[in-house]
């Protein structure tokens, strides 16, 4: 994974859109990570007569941040230049497109020179107003949540999976603890042309192939609520299940779409997530609104939560531990915590709380993220 920083950080950059009938919202921290090598493009409104399709896409980068930048800004423009995607073609168009930007970025100079050995794993999606095409190449993932529950999802590609260990022993390499020769713990990537380098093998039999695997769904408006993209950073800590109950129920809350993203990387960074993190959410006419029994509900929670960290507090005689306080929330086994989030999703407010009745004790966040003990909703 890399060196980890003392301290995470938590800084994040956002934006938001509104087009086609779609909102989003976009959210990206650091972490603990020394550097920051996701990237992700969100765009309404495509060139071509598409004015009515969407594009947006994650890409985590390794080793490096050149391969996911470059990817961000030259991937939509190497698949609209196909052949196969200008005669409407959309699928032969998205694979043309990725394997052409494999292909130009090894003449970057630092790809050329070997400098740089960095790679990316990439998931996108065009949204038109019939279909959603998915394409995804390593291990980020896209998921679609309808009718409240995960209705699709993306596989990652990982090298233990049967077909990508045997096209890795193929292509003459090996998979030893879960990696690509012991090293690479995805299959399928972008750049990383280290192990690309097979004579006599096309580009998708290599060790790490660019190829990406490609669904087309049909939209349900009645019944579409949102779509995700995100890096492995957000799926290492939250399953399918747990991001779109987490996410339905915070949009339950608010329609403001940067705050809810944010809150996801937040509850991933306290349930222990210790990689970059990038997530794009793309709402649907469907998706959940703001309601107002659920709000109330939260405030309820809330309270409850400040009472109990009031009582112990108060009966504490020594110095006061926000660990122990932490663990103490997790023993009364709180109900109607946020759905896939448990207690790490409330953190914030809990850090609120301490530093409003505790206002002279130092909050120490390198204790309180990533807890040694179990915090997930019982």
């Amino acid at each position: 994974m890399g060196a980890l920083l003392v301290t995470p950080k938590t800084d994040k950059y956002n934006e938001h859109g509104e087009s086609n009938g779609l909102r989003y919202g976009v959210a990206s921290m650091q972490g603990w990570r020394a550097e920051m090598e996701d990237a992700h493009t969100a765009i309404t409104g495509l060139n071509g007569g598409l004015s009515d399709w969407s594009y947006f896409a994650v890409f985590d980068g390794h080793a490096g941040a050149l391969v996911s930048a470059h990817s961000a800004e030259h991937l939509l423009e190497c698949i609209m230049q196909t052949e196969e995607f200008k005669a409407e073609d959309v699928i032969k168009g998205i694979h043309s497109g990725f394997l052409r930007l494999d292909n130009e970025m090894r003449d970057l100079p630092e790809m050329s020179s070997g400098t740089d050995k960095s790679g990316s794993t990439a998931v996108c999606a065009f949204i038109s107003p019939r279909n959603i095409y998915i394409a995804n190449c390593g291990d980020s993932r896209a998921v679609l949540c309808r009718a409240g529950c995960p209705f699709f999802s993306t596989r990652d590609h990982k090298p233990v999976l049967p077909a990508e260990r045997e096209r890795i022993q193929n292509a003459g390499g090996s998979v030893m603890i879960q990696r690509v020769n012991g090293a690479l713990a995805v299959s399928r990537a972008l750049g990383d042309y280290e192990y690309k380098n097979v004579k006599d093998r096309g580009p998708c039999d290599q060790l790490v192939s660019p190829e990406p695997e490609i669904f087309v769904l049909d939209r349900d408006n009645e019944h579409d609520e949102f779509l995700v993209l995100a890096c492995d950073g957000i799926w290492d800590v939250m399953n399918n299940e747990d991001l779109c109950d987490f996410i339905h129920s915070r949009l339950l809350l608010t329609d403001d779409l940067e705050a809810v993203t944010n809150q996801v990387i937040d509850t991933c960074l306290y349930k222990g997530s210790k990689d970059n993190m990038s997530i794009v959410l793309v709402t649907f006419p469907a998706a959940p609104k703001p309601s107002l029994e659920a709000q109330k509900k939260e405030a309820e929670l809330e309270k409850v939560i400040e009472w109990n960290m009031r009582a112990m507090i108060g009966a504490q005689k020594d110095q006061i531990d926000f660990v122990k306080i932490l663990q103490f929330l997790v023993d009364q086994k709180i109900p109607n915590l946020p759905p896939g989030g448990g207690l790490p999703a409330k953190q914030p407010f809990i850090e609120q709380v301490f530093r409003k009745v505790c206002p002279r004790e130092t909050l120490n966040h390198n204790v309180s993220m990533g807890y040694e003990f179990d915090i997930t909703n019982p």
